[in-house]
C-alpha cells in the first residue's frame, strides 16, 4: 500500500474533506450520503476521484 506523507498527504486530506462537506450539502438521500463519505474515508485518493467522476455535489 502507497503511504502519503507530506505536503501530498496534506493535500490529499484537504480534498477527501471537500468531497465530504460538498457530498454533506448535496441534495441527494441519506443512504448515498452515508456511503459516498464511507467511500471517500476509506479509499481516499480512488473514493476521491470517483467522488469527482459520479459523486453528489453540493446544492449551488
Amino acid at each position: 500500500m502507497t503511504e502519503l506523507t507530506g505536503f501530498g498527504g496534506l493535500i490529499l486530506l484537504a480534498l477527501g474533506l471537500w468531497a465530504i462537506i460538498s457530498t454533506i450539502n448535496s441534495s441527494a438521500s441519506t443512504g448515498r450520503k452515508v456511503l459516498w463519505c464511507l467511500i471517500v474515508f476509506f479509499l481516499p485518493l480512488l473514493g476521491f476521484i470517483l467522488w469527482l467522476l459520479f459523486g453528489p455535489r453540493a446544492r449551488g
